[in-house]
């Protein structure tokens, strides 16, 4: 019987999509009470074994903003591990094809390309964070 490695954080797979309109993009904050709460992200969600990653992220925008959408393609993919966790993060372009709205009481704006870099976002965000404000 093999024992589990106890000093390695957990992996969590999450979809995050990209929803870029006028030269800005949507992003949400964090809520209370998660993990990095009040760092502000870009819409998406934790990944369940066996789903595709394009059917994960339709899913959590439903879940969490009311739209459907149609996926685009895969942008980056990113691992970070922060102490208490491995994130592995997969940024896909989207295209929102109805109106979102927060139903979590999440808080949620639209953002200009050259603000991106003054919101706190997650560490794990950074490398799209530089892609999307060099472009």
């Amino acid at each position: 019987m093999s024992v589990p490695d106890r000093g390695r954080p957990r992996r969590v797979v999450v979809t995050a999509a990209i929803f870029e309109r006028d030269g800005s993009f949507l992003v949400t904050r964090r809520p209370e009470g998660v993990h990095l709460s009040g760092h502000w992200e870009f819409p998406g969600g934790k990944y369940e074994p066996g789903e595709r990653f394009d059917a994960c992220l339709a899913r959590e925008i439903r879940e969490e903003l009311d739209a459907e959408i149609a996926v685009g393609a895969e942008v980056l993919s990113v691992s970070h591990a922060y102490p208490e966790r491995e994130v592995e993060l997969h940024f896909f372009r989207c295209e929102l094809l109805t109106e979102p709205r927060p139903m979590l009481g999440q808080e949620m704006t639209w953002v200009s390309r050259d603000a991106l870099g003054s919101l706190d976002f997650p560490a794990a965000d950074e490398a799209l964070i530089d892609l999307l404000t060099a472009s």
